[in-house]
C-alpha cells in the first residue's frame, strides 16, 4: 500500500514539475528572457510569437508587440513562412504560459527547417526560469477579435 501512495506522490511531482516548468533554465542556450523579448520585439528585431490558446489571450492579454498564433493550428507552420514572406525573416521566440509548449513548439519548428528559433522559458505566468511576463509588468495588449479568430497581421 505505501509504495502505490508513494508512486501517486512522486507521478504528481512530476506532473507540477512538468506543468510548472520548475526546472526551466534562463540562461540556457536559444532561451530569451521576457525582458529581452518584450525590448527586441518592441524594435522589431524578433517576432515574438504568443502560441497559446485564444481563450489563455482574452483571459491575460498578449505581450504589446506580440502576434498571437494558436500552435494548435495545422497551418502553423504555413502561417509563420507567410509572415516571414510578408515582414521578411528575423529570429522568432516562441512564448507560452510556462516554457512547456514553447520548448515544444521549438523542436517542431527546427525539425521543420526553420531556424533562428528562441524560447521564451518564463512565460506569461511564470516558471523556474522566473516569475513570468504578467509578473514583471510588462506591457500587455488585448488580442484583437481578428486575432481570436486567427487571423494575422500583415503589417506589424
Amino acid at each position: 500500500m505505501l509504495g502505490t501512495g508513494l508512486a501517486a506522490v512522486v507521478g504528481g511531482g512530476t506532473f507540477a514539475a512538468t506543468w510548472f516548468n520548475i526546472f526551466a533554465d534562463a540562461d540556457a542556450k536559444g532561451a530569451l528572457s521576457v525582458e529581452a523579448a518584450d525590448a527586441q520585439a518592441t524594435k522589431g528585431e524578433i517576432y515574438l510569437i504568443d502560441i497559446r490558446r485564444p481563450d489563455e489571450w482574452e483571459r491575460t492579454g498578449v505581450g504589446q508587440s506580440a502576434i498571437p498564433i494558436d500552435m494548435r493550428r495545422k497551418d502553423f507552420e504555413a502561417t509563420l513562412q507567410a509572415l516571414y514572406d510578408k515582414q521578411g525573416i528575423r529570429p522568432v521566440a516562441l512564448i507560452c504560459a510556462r516554457g512547456v509548449r514553447s520548448d515544444r513548439m521549438n523542436t517542431r519548428l527546427k525539425a521543420a527547417g526553420f531556424t533562428d528559433i528562441l524560447d521564451v522559458p518564463e512565460g506569461m505566468l511564470g516558471s523556474g526560469a522566473g516569475p513570468g511576463w504578467i509578473a514583471r509588468d510588462l506591457p500587455l495588449r488585448s488580442p484583437t477579435t481578428a486575432e481570436l479568430n486567427g487571423q494575422v497581421p500583415v503589417s506589424l
